[in-house]
């Protein structure tokens, strides 16, 4: 069996910057099992599968890979993969898309060379110290930005966000894996746990987020569902109205700019992230 595939950057201004992701086509006869094998094969941070494609009613169904778990959302994967059908797949090149994943149908928009989706509305769960950290981080309580809260947001996955004061308190950030693993399992509300260091810096916005996988400590280049939630947190804690871009990947050689349009009105979040795709390859894979 030959299953179509392409390779592209998200939230990438250049080639090779950005959040690789590979997008593999008329994988609904697939299972699981299978998915899972390729996604850990190809190693990127995500993989998708499109198990459905409904071209007439500018629609399609994915499922969305780590190479060791399912995703129940994710923004890279949802806005590259978008992008792929839009560009690439779909004759008529429509500018609305809608991306059916396992938390529901996400609204996809495209406007010039930016692809953005709609996320869904936040929950906003656990507040936590700043002394918790110092267990496994090099951070000191004088890194911490005091103006803001430490929690955990999740618009579909959950991420603690957490406040730094400066750029240097998160360029020079350590963690120590073990303990920070004790940490998540102890204090996060969902089974998918991770963190989301941000700063700002001369009014720009940076961030970084650590995980674990395969008992390694992952950086992420680019994570769309975290700055979902990064974006939910400054609306509700900083500002009602939020027009920015979020450098993430800068530390890792990876540069990746994700923008922020949000609005809170009576409790209703607009939360929108996009980013442009650049296009790498396509081919076939040998099932």
């Amino acid at each position: 069996m030959k299953l179509p595939f392409y390779i592209v950057d998200v939230f990438a201004e250049k080639k090779y910057d950005g959040n690789q992701l590979a997008v593999f086509l008329e994988a609904d006869t697939l299972s699981t099992e299978k998915m899972q094998e390729i996604a850990r094969e190809i190693n990127f941070a995500e993989s998708t599968f499109i198990t459905k494609m409904q071209p007439e009613n500018n629609s399609a169904s994915i499922r969305i890979f780590t190479p060791v778990s399912e995703m129940q959302f994710a923004g890279h994967p949802i806005i590259g993969t978008s992008w792929v059908l839009m560009n690439k797949i779909v004759e008529t090149h429509p500018r609305n898309f809608k991306l059916s994943v396992p938390i529901g149908e996400i609204p996809i928009q495209q406007s010039e060379d930016l692809v953005w989706l709609q996320a869904a509305q936040p929950e906003f769960l656990d507040v936590f110290s700043k002394e918790d950290f110092a267990s496994f981080s090099n951070l000191s309580s004088e890194d911490f930005d005091d103006e803001f809260s430490i929690q955990e947001v999740s618009t579909g996955s959950a991420f603690v966000v957490v406040p730094l004061k400066n750029i240097k308190a998160l360029e020079d950030l350590n963690l120590e894996l073990i303990k920070m693993k004790e940490w998540l399992q102890a204090h996060c509300k969902t089974n998918h746990r991770a963190l989301y260091f941000y700063c700002f810096d001369q009014g720009e916005l940076y961030s970084r987020m650590l995980c674990i996988e395969n008992n390694q400590l992952i950086e992420d280049a680019a994570t769309g569902s975290a700055s979902t939630c990064l974006q939910a947190f400054l609306l509700k804690y900083h500002s009602p109205e939020i027009k920015l871009i979020n450098h993430q990947g800068d530390f890792i050689d990876r540069p990746s700019r994700i923008y922020f349009d949000g609005k809170l009105s009576e409790d209703h979040f607009d939360i929108k992230i996009g980013g442009k795709t650049q296009f790498i390859a396509k081919g076939e894979w040998d099932v």
